[in-house]
């Protein structure tokens, strides 16, 4: 009888998860090498990543997609949240001119959302905000993929 942790869960669920995950990992070089990756997926209960499941996959693997149904259903596509979406490689593996304009993007469509969510309810918006809430939907615009359409 497995000892009952957080949230209701088995006590061994963190070394359950990360075994699991270690298992796509570095192939014995006596069997042809090579690595596998894994893809996770978790579904979030409203959007909460800072529930118990979540948050043990968090901490095991190298970073997160984070997709939003609101962004979906708002048209964008993929629906990435990049605010919450992480990686622990991100730049290391990114040329230079790439890093300095993903960073920068990734930080103004996260200022973006921020900023969007509470501008509906005031309209008296100084100029650097509107400048930042036009910007926003142009980069979103930009960013949006077309059904089967796998680059843009």
């Amino acid at each position: 009888r497995r000892p009952p942790g957080r949230e209701a869960y088995p006590g061994d669920v963190f070394y359950l998860h990360s075994r699991l995950l270690e298992r796509a990992a570095k192939m014995n070089d006596d069997h042809g090498g090579g690595s596998l990756t894994a893809l996770p997926v978790i579904e979030t209960q409203a959007g909460d990543v800072s529930a118990y499941i979540p948050t043990n996959v968090i901490s095991i693997t190298d970073g997160q997609i984070f997709l939003e149904t609101e962004l979906f259903f708002k048209g964008v596509r993929p629906a990435i949240n990049v605010g919450l979406s992480v990686s622990r490689v991100g730049s290391a593996a990114q040329t230079k001119a790439m890093k300095q304009v993903a960073g920068s993007m990734k930080l103004e469509l996260a200022q973006y959302r921020e900023v969007a969510a509470f501008a509906q309810f005031g309209s008296d918006l100084d100029q650097a905000t509107q400048n930042l809430l036009n910007r926003g939907v142009r980069l979103t615009e930009l960013l949006k993929q077309g059904q089967y359409v796998p680059m843009a």
